[in-house]
């Protein structure tokens, strides 16, 4: 039987350790055989887990025998990962075990050395702290799971059960994943990624900041906004723009634009009844087809399903 260690340490989230339990404790195999079998294996054998403490039955010493190893999130992100943990998880994976984290566990995970040169993912919250502190991760932010073979990383909260459904299927194949999904009352796979749930805070102000040329962007998206357009507002020359961009925002004017562009079709689909392509041209994309392909390539999903997911019922 697949053996999976869910791991217990100071300060874990306790929706992410539960994750696993639930999940991979539903799968069934013929004749309702269970598919895992899952052990909590804790840094200690009492684990503070904020609203209250855990009492585990196994240790770390556990995870020698697992074919697959959990990492839960982590609510603290500045508490130190115990060394213990760090040593136990790289036994692991040398021994040939398959790793996974949830959420904030990708923190533990990347202090193991382990994600280096490889694409991984967290909570989209956390994902600039994560590329800040390990350089070497390619950090995406926009997805709900990164599968690098015996490496998996996901985004936060639900995206741990597409994770472990994930994971179901490629052990047992898609019809004990569904049933297991059935049985979690979750879809076996959900539309685009976690790019759709990102906000994005408006810019400040600060002396020399683009802000108001960037609140005007925001606010005009069915304006010309080309590079010779956007600079006379900003009353500078295309190249002194284009430079303030890259060092205000770390992107291209054409790029925020596209951007500011999609950020009001979300607000409009939430917002409003409109029709596709009145959402498209009040966004300022030049027809509905060009809107569905950009928004379906930025944001993993369409428009309407979108609309579907998130739109208020108020």
């Amino acid at each position: 039987m697949h053996e999976v260690a869910v791991v217990a340490f100071p300060g874990v989230v306790p929706f992410d350790l539960a994750t696993p339990c639930e999940i991979f404790g539903r799968a069934r195999l013929a004749e309702a055989e269970a598919a895992y079998r899952v052990k909590v294996c804790g840094v200690s054998r009492s684990v503070d887990a904020g609203a209250f403490e855990l009492r585990t039955r196994y240790g770390l010493a556990e995870l020698e025998g697992a074919d697959t190893v959990v990492i839960p999130g982590v609510a603290d992100l500045e508490r130190p990962v115990p060394r213990e943990l760090v040593v136990a998880l790289r036994k692991a994976a040398g021994r040939g075990a398959r790793l996974a984290s949830i959420c904030s566990g990708a923190f533990v995970l990347a202090a193991t050395g382990l994600l280096a040169g490889l694409r991984a993912t967290t909570h989209w919250l956390a994902a600039p702290e994560l590329a800040s502190r390990h350089p070497s991760i390619d950090v995406d932010p926009s997805v709900l799971f990164v599968d690098c073979g015996a490496l998996l990383t996901s985004a936060g909260a639900a995206a741990g059960m597409d994770l472990c459904l994930h994971m179901i299927r490629r052990d047992y194949g898609a019809a004990v994943a569904a049933d297991a999904a059935r049985l979690a009352v979750m879809p076996l796979e959900r539309d685009g990624g976690q790019a759709q749930f990102i906000t994005h805070p408006p810019p400040g102000d600060d002396g020399e900041s683009l802000a108001p040329v960037l609140r005007w962007i925001e606010a005009n998206p069915r304006k010309d906004l080309s590079l010779d357009a956007i600079a006379r507002r900003a009353a500078m020359s295309p190249r002194t723009l284009s430079r303030r961009f890259r060092e205000q925002t770390g992107t291209t004017p054409a790029r925020w634009v596209a951007n500011a562009r999609l950020r009001r079709a979300q607000q409009l689909l939430e917002t409003t009844a409109h029709p596709v392509e009145r959402v498209a041209a009040s966004a300022g994309f030049s027809s509905p087809s060009t809107f569905r392909a950009r928004f379906q390539q930025a944001l993993g999903t369409s428009p309407q399903a979108y609309r579907k997911a998130f739109r208020s019922r108020r």
